[in-house]
């Protein structure tokens, strides 16, 4: 019965997960490889995922493990959507929360219509230069190495596409937008970005990540339902 029940992860299964705030995509998948190991006595196996998530995000990460890991690439290249929320009149180096704020704006100019008319404008292609607090790399070391160290570094903008932004809920200072966009958007640029636009300032205060393609966060398991997932499998 076991070796059938290792078979299962060996031969490939995608996993969809509910990553919690303050967990690396590292992290998750670590826990996973190691949940899977410990229960079936599986020595190696392969486990990835399929597009990282920043440490203060929430939300849908696909995990892969044993020959499944061959259709990571296919998963990254899918459309995401996100559901963000902006602090607007306010500025950090980071463009989240992983910095404090660094500037103040005015803010008595922004309206809802203003905020809606200003959305419409980022539809479509659009050049995105990425965070310096980024994982990008930028003469072998990532560019949040530099960053960090208060080393300026020139970036390379980036072209992504903005399939459709939707807002939510407006409000001052905080407001919250669903986005969906192309593989490589950063949705802390974006955050820079919509503040400039506004004539004032942004920062993304809290960012779940709800889709990957036609992949949704309501599918995905958090850890305590893989846990009891495994379980079964082992009583079986």
């Amino acid at each position: 019965m076991l070796s059938e029940k290792v078979t299962v992860f060996e031969e490939g299964q995608v996993l969809l997960f509910n990553k919690p705030v303050y967990w690396t995509s590292f992290d998750l998948v670590n826990k996973v490889r190691i949940m899977i190991r410990s229960a079936f006595g599986i020595k190696k196996i392969k486990v990835g995922h399929a597009g990282t998530l920043d440490p203060l995000a929430s939300g849908l990460l696909i995990i892969c493990t044993g020959r499944a890991t061959k259709k990571i690439d296919e998963f990254r290249d899918l459309d995401k959507e996100y559901v963000a929320t902006f602090h607007l009149g306010e500025t950090t180096p980071s463009f989240d929360l992983e910095t404090e704020t660094d500037n103040q704006y005015p803010t008595d100019h922004i309206s809802e219509e203003f905020v809606r008319e200003t959305l419409v404008s980022f539809l479509g292609e659009q050049k995105q230069l990425p965070p310096m607090y980024s994982a990008k790399l930028i003469a072998g070391k990532r560019a949040y190495e530099f960053a960090r160290k208060g080393i300026q570094k020139e970036l390379e903008p980036v072209t992504v596409f903005f399939r459709e932004i939707e807002l939510l809920s407006f409000g001052v200072p905080e407001t919250k937008i669903r986005l969906v966009c192309s593989k490589g958007t950063y949705i802390r640029s974006f955050a820079r970005d919509f503040g400039l636009a506004l004539k004032s300032g942004s920062y993304l205060s809290a960012l779940e990540r709800t889709a990957i393609g036609s992949y949704r966060v309501s599918k995905a398991y958090d850890l305590e339902k893989f846990k009891e997932y495994v379980e079964q499998m082992q009583q079986n």
